[in-house]
């Protein structure tokens, strides 16, 4: 009797042994460890409400005295984070109003990346312009009169097109293209 008490106290054990090893992982016994199917869900893309917009000269410019370059600062000023991802859409804003704006063709330069935006956080783009030259009212090498804009409405995909003036100056360029950089988290200069 003695020993059946022992095997009865060792299979008692096993079992609670196993039911806190059960309790502890969540695997019931007898149950195969299944693989984890849970996924975090990205950060939804930026909606414009949620992005105050404001451009500088940029210091690295081509030759010339128009605004040549500048950079395009995108501030997350929502209390959630969200993407932003691709290349911009430019247009020159005449009389400074964004529904009667002349697109300008743009060139992309490098690949877009997602860039999670947290409150509070940036991101940036680079536009690079056909250079105004000379002085007074400049010239365009190619022969076209140089074009002067108030402000520039910007658009980001799927996240809306923005206005925006230079911090200092105007948007002077010629022949109507510009180069673009994909959104990026790191800011040009």
């Amino acid at each position: 009797m003695r020993h059946s008490n022992g095997i009865r106290r060792a299979a008692l054990a096993t079992t609670a042994f196993t039911a806190l090893a059960a309790a502890v992982t969540g695997i019931l016994p007898g149950t195969a460890m299944a693989a984890s199917t849970t996924t975090s869900t990205p950060p939804p893309a930026c909606p414009a409400s949620a992005l105050q917009v404001s451009a500088r000269q940029a210091v690295h410019r081509p030759v010339g005295t128009g605004t040549g370059a500048a950079v395009v600062q995108f501030t997350n000023v929502s209390r959630r984070t969200c993407v932003l991802k691709g290349h911009p859409t430019v247009a020159g804003a005449g009389n400074g109003s964004p529904s009667h704006n002349t697109p300008l063709k743009v060139t992309r330069t490098g690949r877009a990346a997602t860039v999670t935006v947290r409150p509070h956080g940036k991101a940036w783009v680079k536009l690079t312009f056909v250079q105004v030259q000379g002085e007074a009212d400049g010239y365009c090498v190619s022969g076209k009169d140089p074009v002067t804009y108030p402000t520039m409405v910007i658009g980001v995909p799927h996240s809306g097109k923005h206005q925006v003036a230079l911090n200092d100056g105007v948007w002077a360029e010629c022949d109507n293209k510009v180069t673009v950089t994909p959104v990026s988290a790191v800011k040009p200069s």
